[in-house]
């Protein structure tokens, strides 16, 4: 772990607990230029802690401060994401620079430093998430090739292993409103319309690039509806969150 503070941060609500997790690509050409993005306060952005590919950690604000990682954005009702979140940006070009796998030693370290996260704050495995998920019109990261099914085997989040089979579902084809109730019931920001809007498309993307990355466009489809039908079982059955 080594350190290089930010400035970019501020006061947590108080009162409030830590209760969620998100995790972000940098998506820029080098790590250099990433790290000097998160500490300039001219950028007005930053993040609790950084990974480089190699899998060196950098410490860039407390964890009892307010980093400013995930903007406008919107989680299981709570719009002060930044207030009630931990942010770790793993270095990566993402989307628009040649986005790529995350190595080996990232994704290791990724574990750890998560593991040692969830040991010292209350954060459900639901409120493990992605930028995307909690900003669904304008994020796309960590994206469709970050293994979040293997964090999910370490303990780290969700992932729907035991999928109801279709005759245990709702067959919402054309029910657009009831695939927006589900999203709804786990946590995105979706409206109730009965349209599969721009809106709605975006949810279901940041659902489809978390949950199941081999088909990321916006349509609700079975196997989309099944994955998110396991999920709202589980963690009902668990009482996770």
């Amino acid at each position: 772990m080594r350190d290089r503070l930010s400035p970019n941060f501020d006061r947590r609500p108080e009162g409030r607990a830590v209760e969620m997790l998100i995790l972000h690509y940098t998506g820029m050409t080098s790590a250099e230029a990433a790290l000097d993005r998160l500490c300039d306060p001219a950028a007005k952005v930053s993040a609790h802690y950084a990974i480089e590919e190699d899998g060196r950690v950098w410490r860039l604000v407390p964890e009892e401060a307010r980093a400013w990682h995930a903007g406008v954005s919107f989680w299981r009702g709570e719009r002060d994401v930044n207030g009630l979140s931990i942010g770790i940006e793993l270095v990566n070009p993402g989307h628009e620079f040649g986005y790529r796998p995350f190595p080996e030693p990232q994704m290791t370290a990724l574990e750890g430093l998560t593991r040692a996260i969830l040991a010292r704050h209350p954060i459900p495995a639901r409120n493990v998430l992605g930028h995307s998920d909690v900003a669904p019109a304008r994020k796309l990261d960590p994206g469709e090739l970050f293994d979040w099914q293997r964090l999910a085997r370490a303990g780290i989040g969700l992932w729907p292993d035991d999928l109801p089979q279709a005759d245990t579902i709702a067959e919402t084809g054309d029910d657009i409103a009831g695939v927006q109730i589900a999203l709804a019931r786990f946590g995105y920001e979706a409206v109730v319309t009965g349209v599969l809007d721009d809106a709605t498309r975006c949810a279901v993307s940041a659902f489809q690039r978390h949950f199941r990355p081999d088909l990321v466009d916006g349509t609700p489809d079975a196997g989309t509806r099944r994955r998110l039908a396991a999920l709202l079982a589980g963690t009902d059955r668990k009482q996770v969150g």
